[in-house]
């Protein structure tokens, strides 16, 4: 994709960095003081600041944590985590440790720290592992894990798996089998450590086969909420077809948890068949905020997958 000329006048990036008006025009639709920009735009500048990826960048998503949407708060501190750069600590720590946040906040906050890998954070995240959501402490523990891995792998290329995905997963790959067999029953497992559950649902991510696919539905059954709603997120980005009833499933699943539906439904617009904008229509004005407002974004993305002329990411790709 390219730069969208409504906003920026040149597809340069280092002119886009250089010119002040860009980040000012940015914060303004992000912030949204006039409470007029609909929130898939807002999520849209999201994704540009994403891409830009400096410390102006940081600065502006951090600002948006004043904002009441807990989806878009969720959206702010992933970003963060993905961008992985240090500066942005200081505000993930100060999420995490709000307990008047939602606990999709603060858990998304804790996989940002992890995802950056700072072992600065390793202090923060063993102090909310007793904490009282289920959500936020399985996420502290992922995340210990993953850092205290990536400390005693210190870089090691022969356990770095080849992808085609260029998002920072909560947990590396399991790369010593390609069995789906196997990688299957270490998924379903729930007397192993979680973080080595995850790692078998990336592989299975990784292979991409319909037996993958069917293997990483059989999660939607599990006792964890932190689990059921990283499988919807994995198939989002496989966009495999083969998910799509599962994802229907348990958008539809009104006892399901809004943490899990809503993923759920932002899988289904980022896959973007046709037999998934029955469902986004459906549940747009659901009684739960987060999930009422992703079918919006879901439904934002749905046209922006069906569009080769439609820009996501206000400024830059997603990609």
């Amino acid at each position: 994709m390219t730069i969208s000329t409504e906003i920026f006048p040149s597809t340069s990036l280092d002119s886009i960095k250089s010119d002040p008006t860009v980040y000012e025009n940015l914060e303004k639709i992000l912030i949204n003081k006039n409470g007029q920009v609909p929130l898939h735009k807002r999520f849209r500048v999201i994704f540009t600041l994403k891409n830009l990826a400096d410390e102006k960048s940081i600065d502006i998503l951090a600002k948006a944590f004043d904002d009441d949407s807990a989806l878009l708060k969720h959206e702010l501190a992933y970003v963060l985590g993905q961008i992985k750069n240090p500066y942005a600590n200081s505000v993930l720590r100060t999420v995490l440790a709000n307990k008047s946040e939602d606990p999709m906040v603060r858990h998304e906050a804790g996989e940002a720290l992890g995802a950056i890998g700072d072992p600065s954070s390793l202090d923060i995240l063993e102090e909310y592992l007793n904490d009282e959501h289920a959500v936020v402490r399985e996420t502290c523990e992922l995340s210990i894990a993953k850092i205290k891995y990536e400390i005693d792998n210190d870089n090691n290329k022969q356990d770095i798996s080849k992808s085609s995905y260029t998002s920072i997963d909560p947990a590396p790959p399991n790369v010593k089998t390609q069995s789906v067999t196997e990688l299957r029953e270490i998924l379903l497992e729930t007397k192993l450590p979680l973080f080595e559950r995850y790692r078998a649902m990336f592989a299975l991510r990784n292979l991409g086969s319909k037996e993958a696919v069917l293997g990483l539905a059989e999660g939607f059954n599990d006792p964890s909420a932190l689990f059921r709603h990283e499988i919807a997120y994995v198939f989002g980005q496989m966009q495999s077809p083969d998910s799509v009833p599962a994802l229907i499933k348990t958008l539809e699943n009104m006892n399901e948890l809004s943490m899990v539906r809503h993923e759920a439904a932002e899988a289904l617009g980022s896959i973007a068949t046709s037999d998934c904008l029955p469902a986004l229509k459906k549940f747009k004005d659901d009684h739960e905020r987060v999930v009422k407002e992703s079918c919006e974004v879901a439904l934002d993305m749905y046209e922006y997958e069906n569009s080769k002329d439609f820009q996501y990411a206000d400024g830059l790709s997603k990609a």
